[in-house]
């Protein structure tokens, strides 16, 4: 472990006591380790050691290849144009990851069942996420989490989120998460569920009984942990996620606007209606097109993501939940295709 003289500890106060100059968009990597130091203060008060800290910090880089990812995401403005969803279905919910999500479903169904018996999270919904988020344990990304973190918290796009996040690996790793497991996604993502840090302190689960949450190469665990972020989330077992059906033409779309949209990614939530039970949508002409309904009294919203004419689901609470997990409806409806098809 490194080891540190009073001038360094004392550089290390002087630099915490300072304002931060560095710019709201920091442009370049001159005041990266200063920054860093100036959190010091702030990661001994949320009780990581200070030995974490001073093993950790003082080597880390600022990286630039994090910096042109994160200003190339797509900025969501509400003027965009919505692509339609056709497409992003045919690549996320190919043959190839239908294929291996039935071969993952069969191999781990003993598993699978019991962390349902738990959670009451259904097992091919795990499953989708699974091969959503890593394509089943394939890609789980290879940079380097604190260093990664600590520059997207230094360039200040979404400074809260990613110093909270950067302060949650180091207590990681006092936790005694070993340094180099530390490895994911350029946004701070990892393991097979694809948590950040935080995410991980509140929500990994130690599905194999041996006393750790090892997401990154336990497969018990990365699916327990999955199953139990969405039964955190609100979860209702015995509830399908969604259910395609086909909308009448004379249906009037323009009474059934949803006036009640969370500010949570509301782009995302003001593209479904409002609620109503299956038996009111069912008295609107609304129909199951694969054979599939829910009890009447089961409350859903509609979404016709490629527009009228096309195919349009009734969506549950639980794809709500799906929403928390990553708020995309074409995420979500992904993942609620792809278990239906995994689990067939």
């Amino acid at each position: 472990m490194m080891r540190f003289g009073s001038k360094f500890l004392a550089l290390v106060a002087l630099i915490a006591a300072m304002t931060v100059t560095a710019p709201a968009l920091a442009q370049d990597a001159a005041g990266f380790q200063p920054y860093l130091m100036s959190l010091r203060t702030k990661a001994l008060a949320q009780g990581i050691s200070a030995a974490t800290f001073d093993a950790t910090v003082p080597g880390l880089t600022y990286n630039a290849r994090v910096v042109e990812l994160d200003r190339d995401q797509p900025g969501g403005s509400p003027n965009s144009a919505i692509p339609p969803f056709a497409p992003y279905q045919a690549r996320h919910v190919d043959a190839a990851r239908i294929g291996d999500g039935r071969a993952k479903y069969r191999e781990l169904r003993p598993l699978l069942s019991r962390i349902e018996q738990q959670t009451g999270v259904p097992e091919s919904i795990m499953v989708a996420i699974y091969g959503h988020e890593t394509s089943y344990g394939r890609v789980l990304g290879g940079f380097d989490l604190p260093q990664a973190l600590a520059t997207l918290a230094y360039e200040g796009r979404r400074r809260d989120l990613f110093e909270g996040e950067f302060l949650a690996t180091l207590k990681m790793i006092d936790m005694g998460v070993p340094r180099s497991r530390l490895q994911g996604s350029w946004a701070g993502a990892f393991g097979y569920p694809q948590f950040l840090p935080s995410v991980w302190l509140r929500l990994a689960m130690d599905g194999d009984g041996d006393g750790d949450k090892e997401i990154w190469s336990s497969e018990p665990d990365g699916l327990a942990s999955i199953a139990n972020y969405l039964s955190n989330a609100g979860w209702r077992p015995n509830v399908p996620w969604g259910v395609p059906v086909g909308v009448p033409a004379s249906l009037d779309r323009a009474s059934l606007g949803n006036k009640t949209v969370p500010t949570r990614c509301p782009r995302v939530h003001e593209r479904h209606s409002r609620w109503k039970t299956m038996a009111e949508w069912r008295a609107l002409g609304v129909y199951p097109a694969a054979g599939r309904w829910a009890s009447d009294d089961t409350l859903a919203t509609l979404l016709e993501p490629d527009g009228p004419g096309q195919r349009a689901y009734l969506l549950t609470n639980n794809y709500r939940v799906i929403l928390d997990y990553n708020c995309s409806n074409f995420y979500a409806l992904s993942v609620g295709i792809l278990a239906d098809e995994v689990s067939q």
